[in-house]
């Protein structure tokens, strides 16, 4: 059976060709049963290599023309028994696409200890000069020569045979171990005994935690009958080992230990500290791990039966349902290789994500805390109760309900509790940055009542407040809405207040887009003049998706009834408490830091296109987001959303003030950069993307232009992972 070798880059048309190239051209000349492939994790399928890759491979009369661009797919990780990425970036998007190769798949570098840490990557030539991509080629020979005399010195892999199938031990080490580990290696290769070694490579330091892993998945999933783990002490081996379930890593020092621990423990890994087991030790203890077996029956059995992995662990959703399981993969796959730009998206905290996950969600709580309908309350009742508190604190509000399942529900139960079907109410009208919930046609809240809108000034596309202020003379209206999904300037609350205290009308501030700017205090606070506050918890909040909403205490009455049972049934105490946990990281310190850099990343974003030809609508923004006045380069948003999320940018088609297309065409897209924020991006990042954005719209049909984008995206998501 042939040996098959992956090589990975990221657009599959410089380097892994040329690495493709070169391996093959090894095997040719010596006869070898090698199956050689290569393929790019932001490949554009059926490109040809670049000019200059052809050209090197040329020089040294290897022909790489045939050789087709492919995306990395699962058919060929499954295939490949081991697989070569360029640089770690390459890896871990490999790893992160097919979690399945992670114990296959190297650096091409790592396979020469020679070269130091800092310059094992191999760098994308793309772009450079013919002198750039000879280096680049000899780079990958040399790393190829090292790759070939670690394939050559383990028998298995030489004869063509899956060293994964066939492992018997399984080793692993860190940089304090590595000395024994190769000690005891060639100690078990004179026995005959098919090894597997997961690393590492040298004394260079390095973490045991991904070690312990590696060993520890590798024997659960029977992909290899025991383990050998070895740092300093053993003691850091055993614990991450032993945090892998169906993994009993035992920290043994003696034959004794060894023996007690396969006989009576049935142990599967054990872990040497090299600072306390001489050399003649560890063989013994190996010796011993390997032939002893296990007392099956019993007290022994009984008692490790006890510590096998629960129900619960074993429940796994790639076995209960493959199909989500793969929708999983492929959305955090999505989430990690895009830039994500659309404004009313973010990534939470892990910890906002494990909430969302925990045991919370099978409780029922229709009521609020202290008076529930159901029993068993008494624990969610705290949650729900840190929520309101941490919510009034980060906003400065005298009452909270923190139940709204969105921001849609919140401002129904704001219109609910307080008006009456048909009575009027004064809103920012779609098309001008407002909402669907303020008074749109095809939503309730335009089929309920009488809606008058408002807008902005034609000339300066800001809110024309004095306009609006006549307006509500003339109209006299119940209650006057305020905040937008797509306007990228300030709102000025307190004038807002003035204009419907002057008509007797009631304010409602919704804050969806903008929350965690106003909770930080980079934009102004509707708290205090307006009647009603509304908001999401996602956006810029970073929590979970869900509503909140805010008043004073002469109101509270009436917006608890009417979100329960008025328009909600049992709220979603899993939902709640991450609501909680999202208020809490809201009120620390770095919270603002984050926040500030929101709003710094969205000026040079705006300032990147601006510079590039585009036009803004208003000319820029204050806050996250900027609106791109496409239509004016006779663009539709629709055609630049799709362009653009063919090269891995995520944004939305939007309509503009006075727009002239249907809202299905539109003439803008919307832009902002909390969840780019979140990713640890920041100015330098964005003028890049602001560029990037730029070469796709300004040449809109060049398809080889996007994929040449894409790979850029690529580079630049993997330096950024996401944050869980």
């Amino acid at each position: 059976m042939a040996y098959t070798v992956l090589f990975i880059c990221t657009g599959n048309i410089c380097r892994s060709p040329m690495a493709e190239g070169l391996f093959r051209d090894y095997a040719k000349k010596n006869s070898s049963d090698f199956v050689v492939k290569s393929a790019g994790v932001g490949a554009q399928n059926g490109l040809s290599p670049s000019e200059n890759s052809v050209q090197a491979m040329s020089d040294i009369g290897i022909d790489i023309t045939e050789q087709n661009s492919q995306i990395v797919t699962a058919g060929l990780v499954k295939e490949a028994n081991i697989i070569i990425g360029m640089t770690q970036g390459h890896v871990d998007m490999v790893n992160l696409m097919f979690p399945e190769a992670t114990e296959k798949t190297f650096i091409l570098g790592e396979f020469d200890q020679s070269i130091p840490l800092h310059e094992r990557e191999i760098a994308d030539p793309i772009g450079g000069s013919y002198e750039v991509y000879s280096l680049c080629r000899d780079q990958i020979k040399e790393g190829i020569v090292s790759l070939l005399n670690s394939i050559n010195q383990n028998n298995s892999m030489a004869s063509g045979q899956s060293n994964q199938a066939t492992v018997e031990i399984v080793f692993g080490s860190d940089h304090g171990g590595y000395e024994l580990k190769e000690i005891l290696l060639g100690y078990l290769a004179d026995k005959g005994i098919n090894c597997s070694d997961f690393g590492c490579n040298s004394d260079d330091r390095t973490d045991y935690p991904d070690f312990a892993q590696r060993v520890a998945e590798t024997i659960t999933e029977k992909e290899g009958k025991l383990g050998i783990l070895i740092c300093t002490t053993g003691i850091g081996m055993s614990i991450a080992a032993n945090k892998v379930s169906g993994a009993r890593a035992a920290l043994v020092t003696d034959e004794a230990t060894a023996i007690s621990a396969r006989q009576h423990n049935n142990a599967n890994i054990i872990c040497l500290g090299s600072n306390s087991t001489d050399e003649d030790t560890a063989k013994l203890i190996v010796d011993q791990f390997i032939q002893t077996q296990f007392e099956s029956g019993g007290r022994h059995e009984k008692r490790v039966n006890k510590i096998e992995p629960s129900t619960k662990d074993k429940l796994k959703l790639s076995k209960v349902d493959s199909k989500i399981f793969q929708v999983i993969n492929d959305e955090t796959k999505r989430q990690q290789e895009n830039i994500e730009l659309i404004a009313s998206e973010n990534f939470t905290s892990p910890a906002v994500m494990f909430v969302q996950g925990s045991t919370l969600t099978n409780k029922y709580a229709e009521g609020y805390p202290g008076k529930r309908w159901y029993g068993g309350c008494e624990h969610v009742d705290i949650a729900e109760e840190l929520a309101i508190e941490r919510a009034k604190k980060l906003f400065g509000a005298e009452h909270a309900n923190v139940q709204p399942h969105s921001g849609s529900g919140a401002n129904m139960a704001v219109y609910f509790s307080m008006l009456q079907p048909g009575d009027k109410i004064l809103t920012m009208d779609l098309s001008h940055g407002g909402h669907l919930t303020h008074g749109n046609k095809a939503n309730f809240s335009g089929r309920f009542y009488e809606v008058v809108h408002y807008g902005v000034k034609e000339e300066s596309e800001l809110i024309d407040y004095d306009n609006l202020a006549k307006v509500a003379a003339e109209e006299k209206p119940n209650m006057i809405t305020v905040g937008a999904s797509a306007y990228p300037r300030s709102i000025d609350f307190e004038r807002m207040g003035q204009i419907a205290r002057d008509v007797g009308a009631l304010l409602l501030a919704d804050i969806a887009h903008i929350a965690g700017l106003v909770a930080t205090g980079l934009h102004s606070s509707p708290v205090k003049y307006a009647d009603f506050v509304t908001t999401t918890t996602h956006k810029t909040l970073r929590g979970p998706r869900g509503g909140l909403i805010l008043c004073g205490e002469e109101h509270a009455k009436k917006i608890d009834s009417q979100t329960f049972p008025g328009i909600q049934g049992g709220p979603l105490m899993h939902v709640i408490a991450a609501k909680a946990v999202c208020f809490k990281e809201a009120l620390q310190p770095d919270f603002k830091l984050y926040q500030s850099q929101v709003v710094a990343n969205a000026k040079a974003l705006s300032s990147g296109l601006i510079n590039n030809g585009f036009r803004l609508v208003s000319g820029g923004t204050d806050n996250h987001l900027m609106l791109v006045d496409v239509g004016s380069r006779d663009m539709t948003g629709k055609e630049c959303q799709t362009a653009l999320d063919e090269a891995g940018i995520t944004v939305n088609k939007n309509t503009i003030p006075f727009e002239t297309r249907s809202p299905f065409q539109a003439s803008g897209i919307r832009i902002g950069t909390p969840a780019v924020s979140s990713r640890g991006m920041k100015e330098i990042e964005m003028a890049e993307i602001a560029d990037m954005i730029s070469e796709v719209l300004l040449d809109l049909k060049n398809i080889d232009k996007r994929n040449l984008v894409r790979q850029r995206v690529q580079q630049l998501t993997a330096r950024f992972p996401l944050p869980y």
